[in-house]
């Protein structure tokens, strides 16, 4: 009997994903509505490009410090409780918009400010939830739908603004805080177990991560090229994205409505490239799509910043967001390929707090929209999104990766005739509080679960082109890596794929081991590899410890990362993943 594939919509036969999945859809849809009805609002009263500026960053400035300490209440207070407080606070706030703007429209500033602090706290509560409402076997398809949720909740939310502003703005707000009301509703609902905070949470240990994120990556020639174009990158997204509302009603002269649509249009761009881009991104080096994508998006703005006509405009629009996404996969790559797993979230945090705050440089530059003109100023903004696209091709580690991408391929070519990797010894109690090193979750393991793991398990030595895993075997085992890297593929027809990168602290196999399915890739070692394998049984009695499940669970978001949506064209914020690696402390080596 052959197994069927199981469709990813049987996770909405899970009573607790499918409610929480509804709290994010309708709430998303009404943050949307009073993001761009806001932006109206404040656009009819002032007529300023400056005061929509100002409001964007009132939206976005809270996620830089309450997003990086948030977390650390999250961890220890009661997580179904902080979401129900954030939903009906959020729900109250928005409710006396219509009221206090009739007396002066700064009220409107300070209510999204606000908002947005609230939320902060809904974040990272939420985030943690999922895993545990979803099983380890939904968990990728909860994610995936999660995502979806969120796009396209915030498309047709960025649509429905635009035409209420048609008849009446205020309404975008009623309808926003009965979405918090409905989203509360869902959580109360939702069984939601209270658990302990599993490691120590402060926020000190929050900044002294990050600075150690910054000086590893200035440290690792490709991730400080991929960060030194980060500044003009924000500094143009943020500028281009404040400059909208008034450049579709000045230069194109745009309804509300249309420039609802082209905000949605931009969104949905952006999800149909990142959806491709999980099919396409082995086919060329990360610091290849960075350039095509950045080149692309500032030719875009260009020819756009020129358009009269609304229909163009959103054609360009839509490119724009559609070229928005190779970018961000790429990053995500090059973050995750070039990075050891315990420095990842705070090498993103350094990369996203930049990003963000360079945002917010670049909404502040719109008031000069006020004097110089949009266009101009549109035009300038397409001019600096070249520049990190040139500097691609050149920086170090980004411009010269075509002929180590090309030994990767022809490595995995090898697999066929490659040696086997082969078991050299038994694991000793050191093997063990070294692994510890990269999985702090297993410091906890009582001393006769660690003679246990000593026991079962082994260590095996890959030297450089033998081969650990193949495509097809069965196997009952996973396999940490110690030293060393490896690299993981598929052959489909004639065409050889790359699918991931291993390093010291990384992991794989659990799947399949845990699954009893077939291998579905071959993995290979780049260069000399020392790992341990970790047979089924004693993988899942790690499993009982909460910090491993996280670590597995972990692995799930790692591998979504390659259409990473958390990077709305729209908005900066950090992904919760990163925040709450950025909260735990690190093992000292």
């Amino acid at each position: 009997m052959t197994n069927q594939p199981i469709s990813p919509f049987a996770v909405f036969q899970n009573r607790n994903f499918a409610l929480l999945w509804s709290a994010q859809l309708v709430s998303t849809i009404g943050s949307a509505l009073t993001s761009l009805a806001a932006s109206i609002l404040v656009y009819r009263a002032t007529g300023s490009a400056l005061s929509v500026g100002l409001m964007l960053m009132a939206t976005a400035a809270p996620s830089i410090v309450l997003g990086l300490v948030a977390g650390v209440f999250v961890d220890r207070w009661d997580r179904k409780r902080i979401m129900l407080l954030a939903d009906v606070i959020r729900a109250l706030l928005v409710l006396t918009i219509p009221f206090l703007v009739q007396s002066n429209v700064a009220y409107l500033y300070v209510i999204v400010l606000l908002t947005s602090c609230v939320g902060q706290f809904f974040d990272p509560a939420q985030a943690s939830v999922l895993p545990e409402v979803a099983s380890d076997e939904e968990l990728a398809a909860a994610n995936s739908l999660m995502a979806i949720s969120s796009f396209g909740a915030t498309a047709v939310g960025f649509a429905a603004s635009g035409l209420l502003a048609q008849f009446s703005i205020e309404l975008a707000f009623y309808l926003d805080a009965l979405t918090f009301l409905i989203s509360a509703a869902c959580i109360f609902f939702t069984r939601i177990p209270a658990l302990p905070p599993v490691e120590e949470t402060r926020v000190g240990i929050i900044f002294r991560n990050m600075q150690s994120g910054f000086r590893f990556l200035y440290r690792s020639p490709i991730l400080r090229s991929t960060f030194i174009l980060m500044p003009v990158l924000g500094i143009s997204f943020g500028l281009s994205n404040a400059l909208l509302l008034p450049f579709a009603s000045q230069a194109l002269g745009a309804t509300e409505f249309e420039y609802g649509i082209q905000e949605a249009l931009t969104s949905l761009g952006f999800v149909a490239a990142s959806l491709l881009m999980a099919r396409v991104a082995d086919r060329l080096p990360a610091g290849q799509w960075i350039t095509i994508s950045f080149l692309t998006m500032g030719i875009c703005q260009i020819i756009y910043s020129q358009l009269n006509s609304i229909p163009l405009a959103f054609v360009l629009v839509t490119l724009s967001g559609f070229a928005n996404a190779p970018f961000v996969v790429a990053r995500n790559l090059v973050l995750q390929r070039n990075t050891p797993r315990e420095m990842r979230g705070r090498v993103a945090s350094a990369f996203f707090v930049t990003r963000d705050v360079s945002f917010l440089a670049g909404m502040a530059l719109v008031g000069l929209a006020d004097t110089f003109g949009v266009r101009e100023l549109y035009f300038v903004a397409g001019l600096m999104v070249l520049v990190p696209g040139i500097l691609a091709l050149f920086l170090p580690g980004l411009g010269q990766p075509a002929a180590q991408w090309k030994r990767t391929i022809q490595l995995l070519r090898t697999v066929p005739a490659a040696p086997p990797a082969q078991v050299v010894r038994m694991p000793t109690l050191d093997d063990v509080d070294a692994l510890a090193l990269r999985f702090p979750a297993l410091a906890s393991l009582t001393l006769a679960d660690r003679q246990q793991l000593i026991a079962h398990s082994q260590i095996l030595q890959a030297p450089a082109g033998s081969t650990i895993v193949r495509l097809g075997e069965k196997s009952d085992a996973a396999f940490f890596v110690m030293q060393g890297r490896a690299i993981a593929g598929v052959q489909e027809g004639t065409e050889t794929r790359w699918l991931e990168t291993m390093s010291e602290g990384d992991f794989f196999g659990e799947i399949a081991a845990l699954s009893g399915q077939p291998r579905t890739a071959n993995v290979i070692a780049q260069e000399p590899t020392t790992l341990l394998q970790v047979p089924a049984p004693t993988l899942r009695h790690l499993m009982t410890y909460p910090g491993m499940r996280e670590i597995v669970r972990e692995k799930f978001f790692e591998r979504l990362a390659r259409t990473n949506l958390h990077d709305l064209p729209r908005f900066a914020g950090m992904d919760q993943v990163t925040l709450r690696e950025l909260r735990i402390e690190p093992t000292p080596a």
